[in-house]
């Protein structure tokens, strides 16, 4: 049962994600494949994603344990804090420690959770400011 409700939430932020994404005002200086093309996928994806747990529920769901749900919920906390502090201290800095406490919370270690939290950040800030020119959150330190 509870995958079905589960479901049939998603099926209702697909679609409802879908709506949202149709009204999206064009500029006359889109390029062809237009703003809402990318959200219309997602919403796809979701759509379809929910209707296999509509219509093929797990007829023994096995719950997670609470401290996994601790895990999740403050997994959810780093993500918001992450979207709240970026325009604050940069993109470098925010996903450095995004990526730090959920690479540690996903099995590394302390040490190598701080490697890869500062080559995820570098990485895709070279890929996406340096290569494709795109714009990135810009901190007190300037990047």
């Amino acid at each position: 049962m509870s995958d079905r409700i589960f479901g049939g939430i998603g099926l209702l932020i697909a679609l409802i994600f879908a709506w949202q994404a149709t009204i999206i005002q064009e500029s006359f200086l889109s390029d062809a494949v237009g703003p809402k093309t990318f959200p219309l996928i997602i919403a796809a994806v979701l759509g379809i994603s929910s209707l296999y747990f509509l219509f093929k529920p797990d007829p023994e769901p096995t719950w997670p344990t609470l401290g996994r749900f601790a895990e999740i919920f403050f997994a959810a906390l780093v993500m918001i804090a992450y979207a709240e502090l970026l325009p604050e201290v940069g993109f470098l800095i925010a996903t450095a420690v995004a990526s730090t406490y959920l690479t540690w919370r996903l099995g590394t270690g302390p040490l190598q959770s701080v490697i890869v939290g500062i080559a995820t950040s570098v990485g895709i800030y070279v890929v996406f400011k340096l290569i494709l020119g795109l714009s990135l959150a810009s901190g007190p330190l300037g990047f």
